[in-house]
């Protein structure tokens, strides 16, 4: 199988894939007009102030629906929390790990599964750790250079297209990182 662009850049893509498939499905309808705010109010909606410059511009035109009106079933995110039935035997979370969000998608082939934390390890730590974990499951590091700026960042490929990137960022002695996978349905069991 012939693979495009650089193990990196594929990384990234797979990252900003996880993410936003967290986001959208965070994100609640915008098919509805009586929808509670994002405050928790559901007070007339046509009072309320956009929450972006984005809905702003959209907010006078007639809502997409044939777009998803929701989160689709089998696709689940959530915040300060691992979701129920999260893979945690494919990405185990690090001990003494701050869950900030995640998300999986096992409808999707691949299945999609994504994790975010914080932890007061260096960056180097949170490697290790995975690198310990993902090599033990059959997956290979790609070769390349494991710095992005100031993030520190790692491919990894299973079989014929299974991947995860992990990369963290560290700030005042905490790393925040951020771990995207791209797999078989099977091992999102």
């Amino acid at each position: 199988m012939k693979l495009f662009g650089t193990p990196r850049s594929r990384g990234f893509a797979l990252l900003a894939a996880s993410v936003a498939l967290a986001v959208s499905a965070c994100t609640p309808p915008t098919s509805s007009p009586a929808a509670p705010s994002a405050s928790g109010n559901s007070s007339d909606s046509s009072t309320a102030a956009p929450s972006s410059p984005a809905s702003a511009s959209s907010s006078s035109q007639a809502p997409d629906t044939s777009a998803s009106a929701g989160p689709v079933p089998g696709a689940t995110a959530t915040v300060g929390a691992l979701v129920p039935g999260f893979p945690e035997q494919l990405i185990p979370v690090m001990p003494k790990t701050s869950v900030r969000s995640s998300s999986f998608d096992k409808n999707v082939s691949p299945a999609t599964v994504a994790l975010v934390g914080t932890v007061k390890a260096p960056p180097e730590s949170v490697v290790d750790y995975y690198k310990t974990s993902l090599e033990a499951q059959g997956f290979k590091v790609v070769p390349g250079p494991e710095a992005v700026g100031n993030v520190t960042s790692i491919d990894f490929i299973r079989g014929d297209g299974e991947t995860v990137n992990v990369s963290v960022r560290q700030k005042e002695g905490v790393s925040t990182f951020t771990i995207g996978a791209n797999v078989a349905a099977g091992s999102v069991k």
